[in-house]
């Protein structure tokens, strides 16, 4: 984990229209794109080490499953790229602020759902 970062996400592809390989590609898009943003510490796939009884997983990670680390200065802009890019996917998002160990868990499937779940995530996480 990146010592300077105080806010995890884990986002999930939970589309049940998606097998297992779809949704790994689409964890694997995420991750190229999450790379290339400043604002993010760290992204890496999450390790099949770290995977929930009855997950399945491929080579080793979990199946659609991305992790990333950032800053609480900077989580307003991951919003806004979680939203661009992943408004229409379902898709399940846990963040856990490091620092004091608050956690909330959200499932969205549309951009008006992705929104609300940032709002009421904001609001609780004072984020």
């Amino acid at each position: 984990m990146a010592d300077t970062s105080d806010i995890k996400l884990t986002i999930t592809f939970i589309d049940q229209d998606l097998d297992a390989e779809e949704k790994d590609e689409e964890a694997k898009r995420l991750l190229t794109q999450m790379k290339e943003l400043d604002e993010v510490e760290e992204v890496n796939r999450v390790h099949e080490i770290d995977v929930p009884e009855g997950s399945k997983s491929i080579t080793g990670y979990v199946v659609g499953q991305v992790i990333a680390f950032v800053k609480s200065e900077s989580v307003k802009q991951v919003w806004g790229f979680l939203t661009d890019r992943l408004g229409n996917k379902p898709i399940e998002i846990e963040l856990e602020v490091t620092k004091d160990s608050k956690k909330v868990k959200v499932k969205a499937s549309s951009r008006k759902e992705l929104e609300a779940a940032v709002n009421a995530i904001q609001e609780i996480t004072k984020v």
